[in-house]
C-alpha cells in the first residue's frame, strides 16, 4: 500500500514511511488509516512566501493531521511533523508542505474529491458522504473556484449574453453574464442588483490589464440581452463594436405574457357576466406551442378555438407572430413584423397593444438577430435554468458569495490544479 501511495501522489521532496491501522474500538473493522510522512535525505524545507528552499530550524513534537480522499469507504490521514525553516529573506516561518496550501488541514487532492462531488450534490451531503464538516466541503470549492477564476484567460471574447434573476424574495436580483461563444459557452460575472452601476463593475473587471492593451469589450461583436434600460445603456456605452441583440426568447416571453394577461381578463369578464367558464384549466393550451401539445391538450384547443374570445384572437396572433423567425431577408421580415403590428393593434386587444409599442420602440435591437445570422441567446435561457437548478439543490445557501462561488464552480468551466492522480 505504501507503494502504490508514493506512486500516486508524488510530492516533491516527502515520501510515505508507515500506513498506520486504527482499529475500532470493538476490534472489529479499521476505523482509519494514517500514512506517516517525512522529508527525504538531505531534503530542505521550502519557504511558502518565496519558494525557496531553507535550512531547518527545529521541527514541531505535535504530529499535524492532513485529510486525504477515502478509500473503502475509510477514512485516510496524512501525518507529519511540520519543520520551521529559516530563510534569508523572511525569517523563520513554517515551511511550505506540497500536499496542502498554508494552514489548510486538507490535502489538494480531498479538496479537489469534494469540490468534484459537490457539483453534483448539495454540500450538506457531500459533507456527510465523505464524513467532513460543511465548512470543510465550502472551503474546498472556495479553493478550487479561486485557483480557476485566477487562471483563466478573458482574451478573444466576441459573444456574451447578459441576464437577470431573481434569486431571493423581495426582489432581489443578480446580473449573470455568460460567455456564449460558438467554442466556449461558460459562466463569466456574477453582480448583485440589475441597475447601471452593476454594469459598470463588469465592465470595470472586465477591462482590465488586457493583453494587447486595447479594452475587451471593444472587441466584442455580439450581445444578446433582453429589454432592460440599464444593461442596453451601458452595452451601448462599452460596446460600440458589436451588435446588440434581442432574440426570439426574450419576445416570446413578452408575447406569451401579453396572451395570458388577456386571457385572465377574459376569465374575469366570464365570470362577471355569469357565463359559462370555457378557459378553466385553458392556459398551457394557449401558450404551448402547437406540437409541445399533449393528446388529451390538441382536442380541447380545437374546441376552444371555435369560441369567438378576445384570448382567441390573441392567440391565433401569437401563432402567426411565429413566421417573422422563419424568414432568411431581414427586408422581407421587417415588412411582415409592420404588417403584424398593425393587424395587432386592429384587434383591440390592450396587452397586445402594449406588446406592440414594446416592438415598435426596440424594433432596431430585433431586427439585429438576422443581421447575427440568429445568434440565439437560448444557451442564456438554458444557463439560467442550470443557475435555478444549483439553487433548489443546495436548499439556500448563507451568504451571497457562497452563491456566486457555487455557481462559478458549476457553469465557470474553470480550471483545476494538475495533480499526479484524479481521484474521481
Amino acid at each position: 500500500m505504501i507503494s502504490i501511495f508514493n506512486s500516486t501522489t508524488d510530492y516533491k521532496g516527502f515520501v510515505a514511511t508507515n500506513c498506520e491501522k486504527i482499529r475500532k474500538k470493538d476490534g472489529k473493522g479499521i476505523q482509519e488509516l494514517r500514512f506517516w510522512m517525512r522529508p527525504r535525505k538531505n531534503s530542505q524545507g521550502i519557504c511558502p512566501h518565496c519558494g525557496r528552499s531553507c535550512s531547518t530550524y527545529d521541527t514541531s513534537r505535535v504530529e499535524r493531521f492532513f485529510e486525504f480522499p477515502m478509500l473503502w469507504g475509510i477514512p485516510v490521514f496524512l501525518v507529519y511533523f511540520m519543520r520551521r525553516v529559516s530563510c534569508t529573506e523572511h525569517g523563520v516561518v513554517t515551511e511550505k508542505v506540497p500536499w496542502a496550501e498554508g494552514k489548510e488541514t486538507q490535502t489538494k487532492e480531498q479538496v479537489q474529491v469534494l469540490a468534484t462531488w459537490a457539483r453534483r450534490m448539495d454540500w450538506s451531503s457531500v459533507a456527510k458522504y465523505f464524513q467532513t464538516t460543511y465548512g470543510k466541503v465550502a472551503r474546498a470549492v472556495r479553493q478550487i473556484v479561486e485557483y480557476g477564476l485566477k487562471h483563466r484567460s478573458l482574451e478573444d471574447i466576441e459573444s456574451i449574453g447578459v441576464d437577470e434573476i431573481q434569486y431571493s424574495s423581495g426582489h432581489k436580483y443578480l446580473t449573470l453574464i455568460y460567455q456564449i461563444d460558438g467554442s466556449n459557452k461558460r459562466l463569466l460575472w456574477i453582480g448583485k442588483d440589475r441597475t447601471e452601476q452593476t454594469m459598470e463593475r463588469f465592465f470595470d473587471e472586465f477591462n482590465k490589464e488586457p493583453a494587447d492593451g486595447i479594452p475587451r469589450s471593444e472587441k466584442i461583436q455580439w450581445v444578446c440581452s433582453d429589454m432592460w434600460k440599464p444593461y442596453l445603456k451601458t452595452i451601448k456605452e462599452h460596446c460600440g463594436n458589436a451588435l446588440n441583440i434581442l432574440d426570439r426568447f426574450h419576445i416570446k416571453k413578452h408575447l406569451n405574457e401579453a396572451v395570458d394577461q388577456t386571457r385572465k381578463e377574459e376569465i374575469s369578464r366570464l365570470r362577471s357576466e355569469g357565463k359559462e367558464a370555457v378557459l378553466t384549466g385553458s392556459k398551457w393550451l394557449l401558450l404551448k406551442n402547437s406540437e409541445n401539445l399533449s393528446e388529451t391538450q390538441a382536442p380541447k384547443l380545437k374546441e376552444l378555438l371555435g369560441y369567438n374570445l378576445r384570448c382567441v384572437r390573441a392567440y391565433l396572433l401569437k401563432e402567426s407572430f411565429d413566421r417573422f423567425w422563419t424568414y432568411k431577408s431581414a427586408y422581407w421580415a421587417e415588412r411582415y413584423l409592420d404588417k403584424w403590428c398593425t393587424q395587432a393593434l386592429k384587434s383591440r386587444i390592450t396587452p397586445l397593444k402594449k406588446f406592440v409599442k414594446m416592438i415598435r420602440n426596440h424594433k432596431e435591437l430585433i431586427m439585429n438577430w438576422f443581421a447575427s445570422k440568429r445568434l440565439s441567446s437560448g444557451v442564456v435561457e438554458g444557463f439560467n435554468n442550470k443557475v435555478k437548478l444549483t439553487v433548489r439543490k443546495s436548499y439556500g445557501f448563507g451568504s451571497d458569495e457562497t452563491l456566486q462561488t457555487d455557481l462559478f464552480h458549476t457553469l465557470g468551466k474553470l480550471s483545476e490544479p494538475d495533480l499526479t492522480h484524479r481521484f474521481c
